[in-house]
């Protein structure tokens, strides 16, 4: 299997692993959270949960007292499992998990994380920290950032979380008041030209920078006033990248805190845009169905006998659907070239998809009658 397939299969399992886990809560500060970084001696951190343990007798209440000691004894058992920390790293979640009150159900669970991990911590709270793994199931696509009003412009990458600053520009526009000996006509024509100028020299630097990035998910465009959707309106930038354009923002600032207003202000977008991929994805699938159900089908086991006939482009499988069955397919395409798509459950197509039963097949080609 290639690496990015193993990536994006690791990623797959981590983010089903976050969503069992993050909305657990404990009644007091007895959840336990372990995570060892790459390449750090696993007999230390044995030995650091043993002193916790310890320390751990001094807690006031008698149910957190117990349960944070229980919780890190499976921490201590689990540990002996392993002769050395594994190359990425380790993360250990202990703890009590049942929802009766003074009943327990003692769970532990162990993620040797799919990149590595560089963070070590110990912490006992009414939650599990999954932050740290959030980040790393958290596609790094990358989007253009423009930022301007009529004195300066700002351009950036958001790679990530990650806001990687370009280039900054400033501006020969005239203030707002005259020189002496202008006419108000002549001065403000003066100004349209100047403001003119700095939209092309922007454009300029956009296009030189954006128009060749192959992984540019979009462009984000934001600032004080009306001179934003002046340059986006205007023909100052070519087609290929104002189809790029995803949002316009107004902001209160220009600059490093402009850029960063604008990426909070775009969230909603950014968040929508991740979907926009497996939408059209599923919208494709059913509007083959609906005019050439040939080339397509659907089922578990339609799909795999779709996969070992080698037809099958592009498999959209459910992610609520067994982790086995997933584990299974994605083997399978992985044999024929096939892409895979894990759906997500947040959209309408996502749910239409799981009305199916979770398995789709986008086909190569017409083989209604090879299936049948």
């Amino acid at each position: 299997m290639s690496k990015k397939k193993i990536a994006d299969k690791e990623k797959y399992k981590l983010k089903r692993f976050i969503k069992e886990v993050e909305h657990i809560r404990g009644r007091g500060t007895e959840l336990v959270s372990v995570y060892v970084p790459a390449g750090y001696d696993l007999n230390k951190i044995s030995t650091h949960i043993s002193e916790e343990q310890g320390t751990a007798t001094n807690i006031k209440s008698k149910q957190t007292r117990d349960n944070v000691i229980s919780a890190l004894e499976k921490i201590i058992q689990h540990l002996k499992l392993y002769n050395k920390t594994p190359p990425n790293g380790l993360v250990l979640l202990a703890g009590n998990v049942s929802e009766k009150e003074g009943s327990d159900d003692f769970k532990i669970w162990s993620v040797e994380p799919p990149t590595p991990l560089n963070q070590r911590l110990y912490k006992c709270d009414k939650t599990f920290v999954v932050e740290p793994l959030k980040e790393m199931v958290d596609d790094d696509e990358t989007y253009g950032l423009i930022v301007m009003d009529r004195r300066e412009g700002n351009i950036a990458l958001l790679k990530g979380k990650s806001i990687i600053y370009l280039t900054d520009l400033e501006s020969q526009v005239p203030g707002k008041f005259r020189a002496g000996g202008q006419s108000a006509q002549r001065f403000a024509k003066n100004r349209e030209l100047a403001a003119r100028d700095f939209y092309k020299k922007i454009a300029g630097v956009v296009q030189e920078q954006f128009l060749t990035m192959r992984d540019l998910k979009g462009i984000l465009v934001g600032g004080p006033g009306h001179t934003k959707y002046e340059f986006v309106d205007g023909n100052f930038i070519n087609t290929e990248l104002k189809n790029k354009i995803i949002g316009i923002r107004d902001l209160s600032y220009t600059g490093h805190f402009g850029l960063q207003e604008l990426v909070e202000k775009s969230e909603d977008t950014l968040s929508e845009e991740g979907l926009v991929h497996e939408k059209k994805l599923v919208r494709e699938f059913f509007e083959k169905l609906a005019k050439e159900p040939g080339s397509v089908t659907y089922g578990k086991d339609m799909c795999i006998k779709a996969l070992e006939l080698g037809a099958v482009d592009k498999l959209l499988l459910g992610e609520k659907l067994n982790e086995e069955d997933i584990d299974l397919l994605v083997e399978k395409a992985e044999q024929y070239g096939t892409n895979v798509e894990i759906i997500s459950s947040e959209t309408r197509e996502g749910n239409q998809l799981n009305d199916l039963g979770g398995y789709a097949a986008i086909l190569r080609y017409d083989a209604g009658d090879t299936l049948l």
